[in-house]
């Protein structure tokens, strides 16, 4: 006997088929979304974590960058202490020249002459003072320039003045130290004197 399929079979394999492609679209698309929430929190979690490491750098980006303030301001004052340093022994070292100076000044003074101001800057010495004549100066000068400490007495200037209704020579004389200072500070001595 022969058998002969009258349901119609072809819609029944398309109807079949067409529900498998349903069911397999869902699982794709459900796969794909699981896909897609995975890597969004995959890289959500990179992001945060690379947030959290940005956060830390810039905190220890503040901290190093207050530690490099506070190398700086001992740098400067590393800085001032060692210049203040060598002033002091830079004065130490010359401080003998200043009392050779005095020194040699008293010693060297004539009877008619009185000084004013003592200036030394570097091996420079400059002299101010007043003499009851011109003769005392030059006398001075021959002094200062027989001096082993003191050499080269050059006469800057010399002016008539009354001082408590007496006629003085005011002068102003330069002279160097013979013995070589490297320094360059200033020191200023003001001598009274009664004219």
């Amino acid at each position: 006997m022969i058998r002969i399929n009258l349901l119609p079979h072809r819609e029944l394999k398309r109807q079949a088929q067409q529900q498998q492609i349903a069911i397999l679209a869902g699982m794709v698309s459900f796969l794909g979304i699981v896909i897609v929430w995975a890597v969004h929190m995959v890289i959500a979690d990179k992001i945060e974590y690379q947030n959290g490491r940005n956060q830390y750098m810039n905190e220890q980006i503040a901290v190093l960058d207050k530690q490099i303030e506070e190398i700086r301001d001992i740098k400067s004052q590393t800085a001032e202490l060692l210049a203040r340093k060598e002033v002091v022994e830079t004065l130490q070292s010359s401080r003998s020249e200043v009392v050779y100076l005095l020194d040699q000044l008293v010693r060297r003074l004539p009877d008619g002459v009185y000084l004013h101001g003592v200036k030394q800057v570097g091996q420079d010495v400059n002299l101010v003072g007043y003499a009851q004549s011109n003769a005392w100066v030059s006398t001075l000068m021959r002094n200062l320039e027989s001096s082993p400490w003191l050499e080269s007495p050059v006469l800057v200037e010399i002016k008539a003045v009354t001082i408590d209704n007496v006629r003085q020579n005011e002068f102003n004389l330069k002279i160097k130290l013979a013995q070589s200072a490297d320094d360059d500070e200033s020191i200023s001595v003001n001598v009274p004197g009664e004219f």
